[in-house]
């Protein structure tokens, strides 16, 4: 066992570095391999040295000859035993816990190689003045190193007293003799003074720790931390120095009485002087008057905040609100129109599948949303690479041959414009395979992607499947020819993947050549952060089809730190587990992007941030493995995205940090938060949580009040009021700060740019402050309260049908808001949401209709042509997997809201007995509408019913 278990981790090691070299990144892995050998050597090796160096003194020191008494039986059965070999067992005890010491050291890797490739920020902190580059690279090593000083002497001490005892020049109290040789106490006190001097210099480096300190108002040096902690540290400092003097003197001195002094001055004032002390002046001096002693301390945090979160440069805007958008500034905006994305990839994932998965051994992995010039307009879409699905692949074809020689790679991609519909079906510009459409692909293959699990060997003499053609008569095949993969070479090399795999089948088969390549590690994200595991890596890879009709992966890395001085941890609490900024964190910067190759796996990490320091010390310390982002092909940069994680981020820190003045961020009047999330999901799963019925009318998922569930971001194209052409952007509205989240006024809304030019800007554009502008919690509102709304999703919702909301979103037009929300109804029967309705909703008006464009003509009069189609197109004409609302079913549910509307207005005169015939009268339409609704769903309609 333990023969396999070291062969295995020898094949990995050597695949390891055959896979890096591959790529052409060998010197990152000797680079990253080199930093830990380094550390683990030095350290364990100092600490040995040390170790054997104090033993072999205590062995000298030893009396040569001391009667041994009775209590002395230890002593004794320890000269019999060890006797002559001393030296041997001084050797094994300094290599043993040196071992122990310095074998975890190499895990501070990254640490150590920012300290050796530091690079200056430029900016010094405001209370010590050193160059912020001292705190993010020098001080985190620099404090690990003399905190495994302090440790290893600890030890060490502790090993050389035990060995005074054993060699005789310690004796137990009890013992009539001399307790401590002159010499051993010598040697003990010179090994306490060392310590003393290591906690001077502990102290030191945390003066600067203070830089970071998290006890005041604000993260960084507070009032209590500059007049209180400081002096206190500054005064340890001296008393470690004295202690070092002490114990120096008391090699000539008797007794232990100045080293005890020193030590019990020490604990006194630790506990005193850098624990009470800063707490009272805390408590006394600065709670009573916090807004006044932490301004200043405030002002500093702010502004570094600031820079360290990239919201330095964001500039303002004022947004003239105004509610007189008409079917002209429609007109006017027709791009942003006809591009309001309809399909919601938080739920349509299914839809998409549905139709353009194919295969069992296909996946559709994600849908992303980009943009791309299609018949000559730029066009928002909904993209997904049509992967391998390994366990698809696993539970139908299960061979050996099948799941590693066979089935190599995926094959094309799916491309719907986010507003086109057929139907209730994505309308795909690109779909099928091969692929049909537009953007036009040539390289369709994809043997590197998201999800792809284990390994697959091309090259081989079993040729790959390329694709079946529909019906699954026709087969076409292929041959790898890419660079891709590591060549398996002589039966040394697929000894070594046997080994790594657990599969002796690439040693055995028949099948494999010499001329084989073997691709592993072909999960994108998997990829990248094996290659460059000091950066910090975006959750959301997506594909981009280049122009000369390859595919690539795009993947956001951040460079993070927590020891920008002054700086506020950024809060995560709306990223979820598993992204790669759900860590602490005070800097952060999106200054590399990876682009992968989805047919050979090449990596090329591209510098887009050219200021950032961190990013410059690793491509410092690893010159091969970044490019200059100037030369990223100019067909990828129109297609780059700013990561939905870092706005997620930065949106949540700017609701705070958009007050510049720090009296105004102590009161917090001014703060904001991202807006509520109104509540997207099922009808049908929010009765359960709200008491409701299934369908029951107005029933929309919603967060409770006072949750601080917040909208995502998402992604759009649109014309800004501000802006000449539509941009691609992603959008964050926000609400007035409350406890309870009981402000859902608009305040205001941040989009980041990413077009070429303007990649990186944030604007703000901020609401009047004497206007109350409704939020999407009070859009929501207006929205659930319309009756016509909640009949008509009350209908949908029946005969196993369940309505799905997607997410609520604002449109900036003009100087108005435009409210859109798609509705999706979905049948128990196959689980895959269609796109039935959209709801409109401005200046209070609301209007439900099957097309975006009927209801924009209903709140407007009219409207810009959008790409949806009723019937007919490339998506067919599905049936409807709800019921429709036919005409005598509108005219029923019209009867219903006049009564409804007779019956409010009697209520308000107090003539009850007309509000009760209203009533009655209502629920007895609305029942015939339903009955009506059930009769039409279960008869067999024609395309004109259904388009009717």
């Amino acid at each position: 066992l333990f023969l396999i278990t070291s062969l295995r981790g020898m094949a990995g090691f050597y695949t390891d570095y055959l896979w890096f070299k591959e790529l052409g990144y060998a010197s990152v892995w000797r680079g990253v391999l080199g930093a830990k050998a380094l550390l683990s050597i030095v350290f364990i090796a100092t600490f040995f040295v040390a170790t054997w160096a104090s033993l072999a003194i205590a062995e000298r020191l030893a009396p040569r000859f001391r009667p041994l008494g009775s209590e002395d039986e230890i002593v004794q059965r320890y000269r019999e035993i060890v006797g002559r070999h001393a030296g041997k067992v001084r050797v094994a005890v300094a290599a043993l816990f040196a071992l122990i010491a310095g074998g975890g050291v190499s895990s501070q890797w990254s640490s150590f190689i920012l300290f050796r490739n530091n690079v200056s920020f430029g900016i010094k902190d405001a209370q010590f003045h050193r160059d912020l580059g001292f705190y993010v690279f020098r001080l985190p090593f620099l404090r690990f190193v003399v905190d495994w000083l302090f440790v290893a002497i600890v030890i060490i001490t502790f090993l050389t007293v035990v060995a005074h005892y054993l060699n005789g020049g310690i004796r137990l109290p009890r013992s009539p003799m001399e307790k401590v040789t002159p010499q051993v106490k010598a040697h003990v006190s010179v090994l306490l003074a060392l310590l003393a001097l290591i906690k001077a210099l502990g102290y030191y480096l945390q003066r600067y720790s203070l830089a970071t300190s998290h006890r005041g108002f604000v993260d960084g040096p507070s009032y209590t931390d500059v007049h209180a902690q400081l002096p206190a540290i500054n005064l340890l400092i001296f008393v470690s120095i004295i202690a070092v003097v002490l114990f120096l003197a008391n090699i000539r001195l008797q007794g232990w009485l100045l080293p005890g002094i020193a030590v019990g001055l020490w604990l006194f004032l630790s506990v005193v002087v850098g624990g009470i002390y800063p707490a009272f002046v805390q408590r006394v001096r600065v709670v009573p008057a916090e807004n006044t002693k932490e301004r200043p301390y405030i002002d500093r945090n702010i502004k570094a905040t600031r820079t360290a979160m990239g919201l330095a440069d964001v500039k303002t805007v004022p947004f003239d609100y105004k509610e007189d958008l008409n079917a002209a500034g429609l007109a006017a905006n027709a791009d942003t129109i006809r591009n309001l994305r309809l399909w919601d990839p938080k739920y349509t994932k299914a839809t998409f599948s549905q139709d353009q998965k194919l295969r069992s051994y296909y996946q559709l992995s994600d849908l992303d949303i980009d943009r791309y010039n299609i018949d000559g307009q730029l066009t928002q879409v909904l993209l997904s690479a049509r992967d391998l699905d390994p366990e698809g692949l696993a539970t139908s074809f299960g061979s050996w041959v099948n799941r590693r020689l066979q089935y190599t790679h995926g094959f094309g991609a799916v491309v719907a414009p986010a507003n086109a519909v057929v139907d209730g079906k994505p309308n795909f510009v690109l779909r099928d395979v091969p692929p049909i459409g537009k953007p036009e692909v040539k390289q369709p293959r994809i043997y590197f992607g998201e999800g792809l699990t284990g390994f697959a060997v091309v090259g081989s003499k079993q040729r790959e499947l390329d694709y079946q053609e529909r019906g699954g008569k026709t087969s076409r095949y292929t041959t790898y020819d890419g660079k891709g993969g590591v060549p398996m070479g002589s039966p040394v090399r697929r000894a070594a993947f046997a080994l790594r795999f657990g599969d002796v089948n690439t040693l055995l088969s028949n099948l494999v050549t010499s001329k084989s390549r073997v691709l592993y590690v072909r999960d994108i994200a998997d990829r990248v952060r094996k290659a460059a595991p000091f950066l910090h890596f975006d959750s959301d890879p997506y594909p981009v089809i280049t122009a000369s009709g390859g595919m690539v992966w795009v993947q956001d890395a951040y460079t993070t730190t927590s020891a920008y001085p002054y700086a506020q941890r950024a809060e995560t609490d709306r990223l979820d587990n598993g992204n790669g900024l759900k860590t602490s964190f005070n800097y952060v910067r999106n200054s590399v992007k990876v682009v992968t190759d989805a047919y050979d796996g090449t990596m090329t990490f591209y510098r887009i941030d050219m200021k950032d320091p961190i990013a410059g010390a690793y491509a410092k310390a690893f010159p091969a493995l970044f490019k200059d982002g100037k030369n990223m092909p100019e067909d990828l940069k129109p297609h780059l995205r700013y990561p939905e994680e870092l706005f997620r981020v930065q949106t949540a820190m700017y609701g705070r940090y958009h007050i510049a003045d720090a009296r105004e961020f102590f009161a917090a009047g001014d703060a904001w938060h991202v807006a509520q999330d109104p509540g997207s999901g099922s009808s049908a799963a929010t009765a359960v949580t709200t008491g409701g019925a299934p369908g029951a009318a107005g029933v929309i998922r919603r967060p409770a009040e006072g949750s601080q569930s917040r909208m995502d971001p998402y992604y759009l194209l649109a014309r800004l009021p501000t802006e000449q052409k539509p941009n691609f952007q992603i959008l964050q509205p926000f609400v007035p700060a409350s406890r309870n989240d009981t402000q859902k006024n608009l305040t205001a809304f941040m989009v980041a740019k990413m077009d070429p030019g303007q990649y990186g800007e944030l604007q703000v554009y901020e609401m009047p402050r004497n206007a109350q502008i409704d939020g999407p919690a009070l859009v929501d509102n207006d929205i659930n309260s319309d009756v016509n709304v909640s009949q008509a999703i009350s209908l949908l919702s029946q005969r196993g049908s369940n309505v799905i909301f997607g997410n609520l979103l604002v449109i900036p037009i003009e100087n108005s808001l435009l409210w859109v929300r798609p509705l999706y109804v979905q049948s128990e029967r196959t689980s895959v949401p269609e796109l039935r309705k959209t709801i409109v909703a401005f200046a209070g008006k609301v209007a439900m209709r099957d097309t975006l464009q009927d209801a924009l003509r209903s709140v407007f009069g009219d409207a810009p042509a959008t790409l949806e189609q009723n019937t007919g197109g490339a998506g067919g004409a599905p049936q409807p997997s709800g019921p429709t609302v036919t005409a005598s079913v509108q005219q029923l549910l019209d009867q219903a809201l006049a009564a409804y509307e007779a019956a409010q207005q009697a209520l308000r005169t107090g003539d009850l007995a007309t509000y009760q015939a209203k009533v009655e009268e209502f629920h007895r339409l609305a029942k015939q509408a339903r009955d009506e609704s059930a009769k039409s769903s279960a008869t067999p309609t024609t395309a004109a019913s259904r388009s009717a």
